[in-house]
């Protein structure tokens, strides 16, 4: 879907020009332009970027049939970009993704391009027709409002994956089972991705405030010191959360070692408090040897009772000596 909009030097609003007014809008240098193409076919999209923009097909080639991290290129007469929004679903193998967006900004106009559609987008652009002074303020300002929209809209996701965190710590004492170390290692990856995004848009914006563009005006390099701001925070806030991940996998592993120890410390019990069940039984069962002379003693009742007896008090007392050491 190609869209476009369009406000005068005088302030009158256009929507969805044509190639044609397109081109002499570019022309004449005034006014301000922004087309979005939203999951445009590239066989109708290459032609506009070509032949009315006069992009470099190495610029297209990146926009229309590459994906990449984000990054700034400048290529004099306008200036590309690359930025991701991110979006968390919760309880998905692979929660996190993100939308690549690019961007070709030149003096006059803007043009956006998505394989889907971005809320921050959407919601900048249903701004642009409520407010006009959006648009009056220039094409600097207007890509300063959808990334600034972007970077507020990433907030809620980073603050998902917190949320989604403390529910994890929370489950490992409750139920340390094998598919919680599978979520735990599914946003170490989320965070993961989340720092490879951040970082590096981190560092577009930082160009963008430095002045390092001829394009990009100076009264407008502290509005893009804003995003870069904002994105320093998330990525700090990201950092902290991958340590929480790392601190809840040595907390879910010491645990499960707490378990496991426990489970074996009353297997070492049971197993001790029968030893000497198992030694008297053994000693008095062997029949390699007969004895020289008749012992009816042995066979007779006061040792079978005391047998039995020292059965059940040997373990008895082996059980409160060990209490007593505090091994069981």
């Amino acid at each position: 879907m190609r869209r476009s909009l369009y406000m005068t030097a005088g302030g009158e609003l256009s929507l969805n020009l044509d190639s044609d007014a397109i081109r002499a809008v570019l022309n004449s240098g005034e006014g301000l332009l922004w087309v979005d193409l939203c999951d445009e076919p590239t066989t109708a999209s290459r032609p506009l970027l070509e032949q009315v923009f006069n992009f470099h097909p190495l610029a297209i080639d990146d926009a229309l049939e590459e994906k990449h991290v984000p990054k700034i290129d400048d290529w004099g007469g306008y200036l590309y970009l690359v930025v991701h929004a991110l979006h968390f679903i919760e309880g998905e193998d692979d929660p996190l993704s993100t939308m690549e967006l690019d961007i070709f900004l030149g003096p006059n106009y803007l043009v956006t391009h998505t394989l889907q559609p971005i809320p921050s987008i959407e919601q900048v652009w249903e701004q642009c027709q409520r407010d006009e002074r959006i648009l009056r303020r220039g094409v600097q300002r207007l890509l300063y409002s959808i990334t600034d929209e972007m970077a507020t809209n990433t907030m809620p996701v980073v603050e998902a994956i917190d949320e989604a965190i403390d529910h994890l710590e929370d489950s490992i004492f409750d139920n340390p089972d094998s598919s919680l170390l599978e979520r735990i290692f599914t946003y170490k990856r989320a965070l993961l991705a989340l720092r490879r995004i951040l970082m590096p848009q981190r560092e577009v914006f930082n160009k963008l405030a430095r002045g390092d563009f001829a394009l990009i005006k100076p009264e407008s390099r502290m509005f893009f010191r804003d995003v870069y701001d904002h994105l320093v925070r998330l990525h700090d806030i990201t950092e902290g959360l991958r340590d929480l991940v790392t601190g809840a996998l040595d907390t879910y592993l010491s645990v499960v070692s707490n378990k496991m120890n426990e489970v074996m410390k009353t297997l070492t019990v049971i197993t001790t408090l029968f030893m000497p069940l198992a030694f008297l039984t053994g000693f008095f069962g062997t029949n390699f040897f007969q004895p020289a002379i008749p012992l009816p003693v042995w066979t007779g009742k006061a040792v079978f009772y005391g047998f039995l007896a020292a059965m059940v008090l040997v373990p008895a007392a082996m059980y409160i000596w060990m209490r007593r050491r505090a091994w069981a």
